[in-house]
């Protein structure tokens, strides 16, 4: 079966039973899966049937040089090469570009080549020398639209392509191996995606050189008898049937019938007509001249240079010139080649040249920003310092600042770019927006900080009424405010809502704040101590200090209580008015058990009976905040009751020393009165009487 046996005729029809009797003559089916099949494909008339039969002795049918160049193999042929293990297939495919078939009859042509990349596990791609570089000669369309289709398939085995370049001239192997190489992955990574796997994982590439059959018959052969012995054992581990598909031989003929089925009625497989090739390749072509023409434009690189300082007056006139310019050569290039195609590369043109523009225009927009923020800033600090309320100068000067940016957007317009400055314009306003906030929540800060403050370092039973009217008053007032000064945005109900819940927050965030650095355990104490050390003053002023009709006992529950409350106030923010039990719950577990020994350790019973043994406390509104956990309240309590002892005791100490005092001015008192009635009648009595009188004065008042 060396003759060869057609299995494709030209006109696509399958050879069915040829291939049944090829597969019984040659015992093709007793192989197993030791086998290799070899195709080769390539342009007409380049000497295909003439290396098969060399390399694998076969006898494909050969051109006769002496009638001319013509088609001589049609459809694809079949033959069993001879003297190789293991058993190889060779399959000898039409040529493409031929004048037979017409510039418009190329479906076949891909759906042969396709047919060899699935069926064989090595594809010969046989290529002139002279031919490197060539659009066509080189079977570049043809691998662009075949990789296509082998790029959607994930599940394409590997395969070997073997490039023979034919007539090997002066030009070193290796230069052309690399030409090559970067060329076939150039046509690969131009191939769209859904598919980035690299090139190798699909193909394993070996690309060989073979000196001129005409001139030089004796090396000719002599490489191909090296090139026939790379077949040899090619299914071995590192031959160069890989990673083959496991098609048992049995099997291939229903196999090679079933994959020509599948191509011949896939339509997405149709090779485009030659005219549209020759278009797509023209077309890109001079696409990619004229990009190059307009990147390197001096006009251009101008205006490049000079946005990078500052605004660019006319600029997008300037633009929208030059890449008119451009697109207008390009048409008249393209003006003979396939409408579809020359439009489709005008659009990929124009994206390609708005790529290389779009920098330079984004940072044209950004100083129109940038100009846009200062100038508003500037004008209005000038219009407040001229007495206009912030309102009406909010509204003035962004009006005229935006209408000033608009301005100069319209002027940085590129008409075929479709592009706006919506972006930059939301961000302007936004920046706008920034600076009305920033007053607003200064304002907010100015009229509750000092205040809240003063009203938490009072401390009395009505302090949080009094924070709540102040925070609610305060931050409604500045989202009115801030409301009036929006309207000159025309913003969305949504937007405007969200700046209102963000001033409530910052007010919230800020009372939160205050509260947590006056309930900070340090400054509570303090004030709890300067608040016993009052009540403890206020006492030893007034008249009952002087007459000792308090019980000093009652002064001192009076201080705890005054401090209890402190501490009651600052366990947690009230943000609402729904009373809490937090005092009450501090007086019953705190007032009541200050003479208990704290070195006494509670029974199991009263340690879970005990709600400051909690961390969160129960007796409080969900709306409020926990500042003092009620162990905080409890551990800070009983520092407090160690600190006031020692004022506590000098307080007593003062109060038994002023008794003191004031029982010595009663003897004294009485004494005086005594002395005085002896004295009286020691007149009558004689000098003598009188100083004895005053001796015993004296030593009685000693002995006291």
């Amino acid at each position: 079966m060396e003759e060869g046996m057609q299995l494709i005729d030209e006109n696509g029809n399958f050879n069915v039973d040829g291939l049944q009797d090829f597969v019984t003559a040659t015992e093709f089916a007793q192989s197993g899966l030791s086998y290799a099949i070899v195709a080769i494909i390539g342009s007409q008339s380049s000497g295909k049937s003439t290396l098969l039969n060399q390399t694998f002795h076969t006898k494909f049918k050969e051109m006769d040089a002496y009638n001319g160049r013509s088609q001589t193999t049609k459809g694809i042929w079949i033959a069993k090469c001879s003297d190789i293990d293991p058993f190889t297939i060779v399959m000898d495919f039409e040529g493409t570009d031929s004048n037979q078939r017409g510039e418009d009859d190329a479906a076949f042509e891909r759906q042969s080549t396709l047919f060899a990349l699935e069926i064989a596990d090595v594809v010969l791609i046989n290529m002139w020398c002279k031919d490197i570089g060539l659009e066509h000669a080189a079977s570049r369309p043809l691998l662009k639209t075949v990789f296509q289709v082998i790029k959607r398939s994930s599940k394409q085995p590997k395969k070997t392509l073997l490039f023979v370049i034919r007539d090997h001239t002066k030009t070193p192997l290796e230069r052309l191996k690399k030409f090559i190489f970067e060329d076939i992955e150039k046509i690969w990574d131009a191939v769209p995606e859904p598919e980035t796997t690299p090139l190798y994982e699909f193909f394993k590439v070996e690309i060989t050189a073979l000196p001129s059959y005409e001139f030089q018959e004796v090396e000719f052969k002599e490489q191909v008898a090296q090139l026939r012995q790379q077949f040899v054992h090619s299914t071995c581990p590192g031959g160069l049937v890989g990673d083959r598909k496991k098609v048992k031989s049995a099997s291939f003929s229903i196999y090679a019938e079933d994959i020509w089925k599948t191509i011949k009625e896939n339509k997405d497989l149709d090779l485009p007509s030659i005219k549209v090739m020759v278009a797509t390749f023209r077309c890109e072509a001079i696409a990619e001249e004229k990009l190059k023409c307009f990147t390197s434009n001096k006009r251009w690189l101008a205006i490049k240079e000079d946005v990078q300082a500052g605004p660019v007056p006319g600029f997008g006139e300037d633009v929208t010139s030059i890449l008119e310019t451009c697109l207008s050569e390009y048409d008249i290039e393209v003006g003979h080649f396939d409408e579809e195609v020359r439009n489709a590369k005008r659009q990929q043109l124009l994206s390609n040249v708005l790529m290389v523009v779009h920098d330079a225009y984004d940072t044209m927009l950004m100083h129109l920003y940038s100009n846009t923020v200062k100038s508003f800033k500037t004008s209005l600090e000038q219009s407040l310092n001229e007495g206009r309320e912030y309102v009406a100068s909010i509204h003035l000067c962004s009006q005229s600042c935006l209408r000033e940016f608009d301005e100069g957007c319209e002027d940085a317009a590129i008409q075929q770019s479709g592009w706006n400055a919506n972006k930059f314009r939301k961000r302007l306003i936004c920046n706008m927006l920034s600076e009305v906030m920033a007053k607003y929540e200064n304002q907010i800060t100015h009229a509750i900080a000092n205040t809240v403050e003063s009203l938490l370092e009072a401390s009395e039973r009505n302090t949080w009424a009094l924070v709540r009217d102040v925070f609610e008053c305060n931050t409604e007032k500045a989202i009115s405010e801030f409301s009036d000064a929006a309207a000159s945005f025309e913003l969305r109900s949504s937007e405007i809502d969200t700046k209102f819940q963000h001033l409530r927050e910052f007010a919230r965030n800020l009372l939160k704040m205050k509260a947590r650095e006056k309930a900070d355990a340090g400054r509570v104490l303090k004030r709890m101590m300067d608040r016993s050390k009052q009540v403890f003053d206020n006492y030893e002023n007034s008249m009952a200090w002087y007459k000792s009709e308090t019980n000093l006992d009652e002064i001192e529950r009076k201080a705890l209580s005054k401090s209890l409350r402190i501490l009651s106030i600052m366990a947690a923010i009230r943000y609402d008015e729904m009373p809490d039990q937090i005092e009450n719950v501090l007086y019953s577990s705190l007032m009541d058990r200050i003479v208990l020994n704290p070195s006494l350790q509670k029974t199991p019973m009263e340690a879970v009976l005990d709600p400051l043994a909690l961390d969160t406390w129960k007796e409080v509104s969900q709306n409020s905040t926990t500042l003092l956990k009620p162990e905080d309240c409890k551990s800070l309590w009983m520092t407090f009751i160690e600190e006031i002892k020692p004022m506590v005791t000098d307080v007593k100490s003062r109060q038994d020393a002023r008794r003191k005092t004031q029982s010595y001015v009663a003897v004294g008192t009485g004494a005086a009165v005594g002395v005085a009635a002896a004295a009286a009648a020691a007149v009558v009595a004689g000098p003598a009487v009188v100083a004895n009188l005053g001796i015993a004065f004296i030593t009685r008042a000693m002995r006291r």
